[in-house]
């Protein structure tokens, strides 16, 4: 039986050859990756400045957002002022409304009171005048 075995000459020269597509397959695939490898590492820069494009958006977002809240609450805060100064300024108003009614009402009994006083006295001189008038009567009817 003639076998077909390779000779080792054979398998030397079909192991160079083999080893020489490896060779060759790995060299075109680097240049074909390095042609990837510039694409991907440019994609990943371009990546890389979106992503900072966008956190410097969200950022300044964040600064507006944190000032139109500063403005909210100083509004608020204004607001709250204003309606402590008006609560003081009616409460202020009421004391006095009840301070001049108070005074008013003091006002009006001591008129009363000087009123009365005037009264009785005008009914003590008119009885005072009605005694002593009976008093000469009896006094003349005597004499």
């Amino acid at each position: 039986m003639p076998s077909k075995e390779p000779g080792f000459a054979e398998r030397l020269q079909t192991a160079t050859q083999a080893k020489k597509a490896q060779l060759q397959k790995r060299h075109a695939t680097a240049l074909a990756g390095g042609a990837q490898s510039a694409e991907r590492q440019a994609a990943r820069v371009e990546t890389a400045e979106a992503r900072k494009i966008r956190m410097a958006e969200r950022k300044e977002a964040e600064r507006a957002r944190a000032e139109q809240k500063e403005a909210q609450r100083a509004v608020e805060e204004a607001q709250l002022a204003a309606k402590k100064a008006l609560k003081a300024l009616a409460v202020k108003e009421e004391r006095a409304r009840k301070e001049a009614e108070r005074i008013a009402e003091r006002a009006r009994k001591e008129a009363e009171r000087i009123a009365h006083a005037q009264a009785d006295e005008a009914l003590k001189k008119d009885q005072k005048a009605a005694r002593d008038a009976k008093y000469a009567a009896r006094k003349a009817r005597q004499k």
